[in-house]
């Protein structure tokens, strides 16, 4: 499927409420476990979100738009959530991601972005050279790739309580 900004908005713009109805009011033994050590628990999942938000898509996107002649991105902090997140509940969270993301839809939308810009480019620290449209299908996925993970660490947490069915939920096998 090829980059279409007209198909993703809504994805991006449903993000928060998939997240709000999953997550929202659920106790803690759902929100902050997790599947072992290095790994994020939904309630880091949600602040990482957040620490994107701020950090990542739309700051990138303005760094491609930018007339610098050199248009490199900044590393993302992988473990800014951790310390963010601190004295925050998860309904906190999900209210400030969907606040953030509104407002960043809001900035998204008002680029009016024309095909020929899509393929202006930045530069990756890693990665490389990236093209605009490339980054934002990026944050599609990276929603999509995020609501599996939170949907796969909380299926975990029944893992053992299912006995023999374990066999028939794959995801649940790693």
């Amino acid at each position: 499927m090829k980059f279409d900004l007209n198909q993703s908005y809504p994805i991006l713009e449903r993000t928060p409420l998939v997240l709000q109805t999953l997550l929202q009011g659920l106790d803690s033994t759902w929100t902050h476990q997790h599947e072992g050590p290095d790994t994020w628990s939904p309630f880091d999942v949600v602040g990482h979100l957040i620490v994107c938000e701020k950090t990542d898509f739309i700051t990138r996107t303005h760094i491609i738009l930018s007339d610098e002649a050199e248009r490199k991105f900044p590393p993302l902090d992988m473990t800014a959530q951790f310390t963010e997140s601190i004295g925050k509940t998860m309904d906190q969270l999900l209210s400030e991601f969907a606040s953030l993301r509104r407002e960043k839809l809001q900035e998204l939308m008002a680029l009016q972005l024309q095909p020929a810009t899509l393929q202006r480019t930045g530069a990756h620290q890693v990665l490389g050279e990236v093209s605009l449209s490339q980054l934002l299908a990026t944050w599609v996925a990276h929603d999509m790739v995020h609501l599996a993970q939170i949907a796969r660490v909380m299926a975990k947490q029944y893992r053992e309580a299912i006995g023999p069915f374990l066999s028939y939920m794959r995801v649940m096998q790693s």
